[in-house]
């Protein structure tokens, strides 16, 4: 079955084809390729292309597809229960894990998926302060829930979604949002509105709207403001957290927050989130205090032991020097006659990258805005011809797995320059 008659018999059962709109190819345009299976830093997908991919599944495969430690224990796992709607040692494990990984953490709940456990972020905060207003930053991507998807990143902004429909207008007016990197407008936010504000929630590294890293001083000004109005500060880490070594970039930034929330890497590839913080604020989550939360699947199982291996393999194997050495690859594009001409910029940290087709660098939502969208899609089609999958949006980041070899990413690099 080709991806061409598989997009056709999605299409009549499914919104768009697709059960979440980044997998949409509608900023690049054709046809959205279908995976069969994949295995290392390799897709194969459903017309028989194979493709080193630097998508990863939106960052959680930091270990590369079908690793064999985690579907080994994942099979094992399997066979004792899928789930249980009961408490396993399995989520007390994991739990333990992230409390001794990350410094500031006393308590963790697991939830299923990023949007839980921002949203649940916001309801805690909300509580913990009895507050209703929340800051959030342009471009910036936290899930899906109502008040987080003013002024958002990811799909909404490859789909040049401002707000979306089903929205109140009440929820809307509880929501300020502000530029990245821009702390004056965040002072003059508290400064009208201070004793109102629950929280600041932020991507510490923008990760949805191409990659965007806080300026010098931003975060630790963030951190300063809320303290001055008795605000929390939630740190969204669905992706950078264990992404640049075995802890949070709040931890590695040396940023405190009060509560940080991650997901994708934390389950090795099945669908988790957690929030974790103080445990005077944790305590006030349910059934301890009455912000209310709940999930029938929560601690899945199946998605901990993904988790648990993950996490310990990246623990024990330090994959995050290779990562690294191997990314410094990409910075010789820089080189490129291309970006001396100021047509492109590399945007980059660690193994995470963005390929900005913008004369100038990018700190914020409106410099993204700027970037040339119909080139990246040319860019993308060239790059899959190529034998390279990169994310189908100009918004979105690519990731160096630790199973990417010298090799691949030089090989990478020199399609990039061929594309030039």
């Amino acid at each position: 079955m080709t991806s061409k008659n598989l997009s056709i018999r999605a299409n009549r059962v499914i919104p768009g084809g697709v059960n979440s709109p980044v997998r949409a190819w509608n900023a690049v345009g054709g046809i959205p390729i279908h995976i069969e299976r994949g295995s290392g830093s390799k897709l194969i997908t459903a017309d028989g292309q194979t493709l080193t991919d630097y998508c990863g599944s939106w960052g959680p495969l930091i270990l590369g597809h079908a690793h064999p430690e985690v579907i080994n224990a994942v099979k094992v796992a399997a066979d004792n229960g899928l789930t249980f709607g009961a408490t396993t040692e399995l989520e007390i494990e994991l739990a333990e894990f992230l409390c001794r990984q990350i410094p500031y953490f006393e308590k963790v709940r697991l939830v299923n998926s990023g949007t839980e456990a921002t949203m649940t972020a916001l309801r805690l905060a909300k509580g913990y302060t009895n507050r209703s207003k929340i800051v959030k930053f342009d471009g910036c991507y936290h899930g899906h829930s109502d008040s987080l998807l003013v002024s958002g990143g990811s799909g909404l902004l490859t789909g040049a979604i401002h707000l979306s429909e089903g929205i109140s207008e009440n929820i809307i007016k509880d929501t300020f949002a502000a530029p990245y990197n821009n702390l004056e407008a965040i002072e003059s936010i508290f400064k009208n509105r201070g004793s109102e504000i629950a929280a600041i929630i932020i991507e510490p590294v923008a990760g949805n709207m191409g990659l965007v890293k806080p300026e010098d001083g931003f975060l630790a000004g963030l951190r300063r403001i809320t303290e001055e109005y008795g605000a929390l500060l939630i740190f969204d880490e669905v992706i950078t957290g264990f992404r640049f070594g075995p802890t949070t970039y709040g931890t590695i930034c040396n940023v405190t927050p009060d509560i940080t929330c991650l997901g994708k890497i934390i389950g090795g590839g099945l669908p988790i989130g957690a929030l974790g913080g103080q445990r005077k604020i944790m305590d006030k989550l349910s059934p301890l205090g009455n912000v209310y939360q709940a999930g029938t699947l929560s601690g899945n199982p199946i998605a901990v032991t993904a988790g648990i291996t993950t996490l310990k393999i990246l623990k024990s194997h330090n994959v995050y020097d290779r990562i690294k050495q191997n990314a410094q690859i990409l910075e010789g594009l820089e080189g490129t006659e291309q970006f001396k001409n100021g047509l492109c910029t590399l945007a980059h940290l660690d193994g995470v990258f963005t390929l900005f087709f913008n004369e100038n660098s990018i700190s914020d939502l409106e410099d993204a805005k700027q970037c040339d969208t119909e080139k990246y899609s040319r860019f993308f089609h060239y790059m899959l011809s190529a034998g390279y999958y990169i994310p189908p949006s100009q918004f979105e980041v690519c990731f160096v797995s630790a199973v990417h070899t010298k090799q691949e990413i030089e090989g990478f690099a020199n399609a990039v320059r061929g594309f030039f």
